[in-house]
């Protein structure tokens, strides 16, 4: 046990980043991932507002309870009761500690805007943070309480993003793309004064970290302006790309 909660540091070499160990965990969380989102979507499609919400609500308890029980752990695995200004939820992944909630909890316009922004960035942040997740795989053994943890609550994110689509929760009005962008504006803008603080790298805007923004962040040549921007658009212009596909979708569905 305290081999795979990491205290005193883990004796077994970590796997490495797209080693098969890491593909197998990580695919098998997103099969999981797939199954119970498209078991749960379709069965409550045609049921209450409220009877769909349970599901969410459910969810956001789960997902904040685990990353609370790992921000504990790790400030007590540190000896440092200051640790958590580490594990702040700023990072793209992350923001779904806070919007899940929302979108569970809240009413009216923020909650659309909250459901939008969970089914826009939530099967993005569980990718990235499983299969392009290079910072931990490289560190960590798979079968670790970081790998674990880290593997769940991005699952968690995406079962929550396809069980809204599926069950037919999302509205994506066009009148709230600007809250959509709002919301992640303001958590960009958030982290990256939380980095130029701590000299931390939140939401990946200082530099890759292993992760795919290393292409963006050698094609600029670690510019320290041009590189945060860059990731600001690319966040963008995925929402932007998201709208349409979903309106194009929707159109042809119609038809």
């Amino acid at each position: 046990m305290a081999e795979f909660f990491g205290f005193g540091g883990y004796q077994r070499p970590a796997e490495g980043f797209m080693s098969w160990q890491h593909l197998t965990f990580v695919s098998l969380l997103m099969i999981i991932m797939i199954i119970l989102s498209v078991f749960w979507g379709r069965k409550n499609r045609h049921r209450s507002d409220k009877e769909k919400n349970k599901v969410l609500i459910v969810s956001a308890i789960l997902i904040d309870g685990i990353e609370l029980f790992k921000i504990v752990l790790l400030c007590f695995r540190a000896n440092d009761p200051l640790d958590w200004i580490y594990n702040l939820p700023l990072f793209l992944c992350s923001i779904q500690l806070i919007t899940i909630p929302l979108a569970a909890f809240s009413k009216g316009r923020v909650r659309a805007a909250a459901l939008d922004f969970v089914s826009i960035f939530g099967l993005l942040g569980a990718i990235l943070g499983t299969y392009g997740a290079g910072n931990n795989y490289s560190a960590y053994p798979v079968l670790s309480f970081d790998n674990v943890v880290s593997g769940i609550t991005h699952s968690i994110s995406g079962f929550v993003a396809l069980y809204i689509l599926i069950s037919g929760m999302a509205s994506m009005k066009k009148a709230d793309i600007g809250i959509t962008f709002t919301i992640l504006l303001c958590f960009c803008g958030a982290a990256y004064i939380a980095n130029m603080l701590l000299d931390y790298n939140y939401m990946f805007l200082m530099r890759g970290d292993g992760t795919p923004y290393d292409i963006l962040y050698n094609w600029v040549g670690g510019h320290q302006v041009w590189y945060p921007v860059g990731v600001v658009v690319l966040f963008l212009v995925y929402i932007a790309a998201f709208y349409g596909g979903y309106f194009l979708l929707n159109q042809k569905i119609k038809k």
